[in-house]
């Protein structure tokens, strides 16, 4: 599935292109799950250009089975069951990737944004170092997210905000689908947790998930007197927030004294006007949370396994159908991470 030309979903498609084949230290996945992840839509529309050159194939978001292997690859064999990281590639040796901050490496690439390479399609290439080995006890459509909609969640929650038990935890966007695992890992943490979302219909969704309220308003309006309401006029000490500046104001408004404040997500291309002071005077820590790393994806992989989290997954569609999932979750109508079956 390929966009050419930045715009709408039509921009998705679909081809047929030659298989890639793998360098030395590269291997070939046959996909069996892509997650749809808005990063993919806002490359797609042309609002994400940093990285993103045209032609691509859009998905990182990708678990499936090993079918080739460069020559120099031994980490993996054919048949094996993996899933990626969100980059192609890192570089390994500079002082990120020493101290397992490897999605800051200079030279990562991520993969899909360009190189006509990405899981919307029935193989990609990556590096065997990206790659990492799925229990068998997990499924590949709930490994395929284990990266991004839950491993973004996880850097979120446990490295960048540093959750600890009987703190309160906002998350905004809650019934996306970081938003949905950053519920379940904020209430594992020890967290109360709140879960804002403008979709009734994800209300008793977002509460089975973990959150111990519920904050439903309309698209556009001021939910922090919500907040405030029910954390006793204190606000919250963390807020991981995966929505941005739709919901800068409120989210600021939101946070208690000292709070810890983790960027996620921005689903817009518009920037906001803020007083630092506002920050600084209450202590506030505005943070961010790139995404996982391959030790974090390993761990999320295990929580899988161990039954301690579980993936949200609103659908799997044929690849087809890529432009569907597209406007699926521009409306914000899925729970959780819809996935592409390019095999399907």
């Amino acid at each position: 599935m390929v966009v050419r030309h930045t715009g709408g979903p039509e921009a998705l498609v679909l081809e047929t292109l030659p298989d890639p084949a793998p360098a030395p230290h590269e291997v070939v996945v046959a996909v069996a799950h892509c997650g749809v992840c808005f990063h993919d839509v806002v490359a797609r529309n042309g609002t994400l250009k940093a990285g993103v050159q045209t032609p691509f194939i859009p998905g990182h978001e990708i678990a499936g089975t090993v079918v080739a292997l460069g020559h120099e690859t031994r980490s993996f064999r054919i048949g094996d069951r993996v899933a990626t990281t969100q980059r192609f590639h890192v570089c390994g040796h500079c002082r990120y990737c020493r101290t397992a901050r490897e999605p800051l490496c200079a030279e990562a690439v991520f993969i899909g944004d360009k190189g006509l390479n990405g899981g919307y399609a029935e193989y990609v290439v990556v590096e065997a170092e990206s790659l990492i080995a799925v229990p068998e006890s997990v499924p590949l459509d709930a490994a395929s997210i284990a990266a991004c909609a839950i491993g973004t969640a996880f850097h979120a929650v446990v490295a960048v905000g540093q959750v600890r038990p009987a703190e309160t935890v906002l998350v905004t966007g809650a019934g996306g689908g970081v938003g949905i695992h950053a519920v379940q890992l904020a209430r594992a943490a020890g967290a109360t947790v709140l879960a804002e979302t403008g979709s009734a219909s994800k209300v008793d969704a977002l509460r089975e998930a973990g959150a111990h309220a519920v904050i439903l308003h309309a698209r556009g309006e001021d939910f922090s007197a919500a907040i405030r309401d029910v954390t006793d006029g204190e606000g919250v000490d963390v807020v991981v927030d995966t929505v941005g500046t739709p919901v800068f104001t409120a989210t600021r408004r939101s946070l208690a004294r000292g709070g810890r404040w983790v960027m996620v997500g921005q689903l817009t291309g518009d920037f906001v006007p803020f007083n630092p002071a506002q920050l600084f005077l209450k202590g506030i820590s505005l943070l961010s949370s790139t995404s996982v790393t391959r030790d974090e994806l390993r761990r999320c992989l295990a929580l899988l396994a161990g039954g301690s989290i579980h993936a949200v997954l609103a659908d799997a569609l044929p690849l087809a159908a890529a432009a569907e999932a597209h406007r699926r979750l521009e409306a914000g109508t899925a729970l959780g991470r819809i996935t592409l079956v390019p095999g399907g």
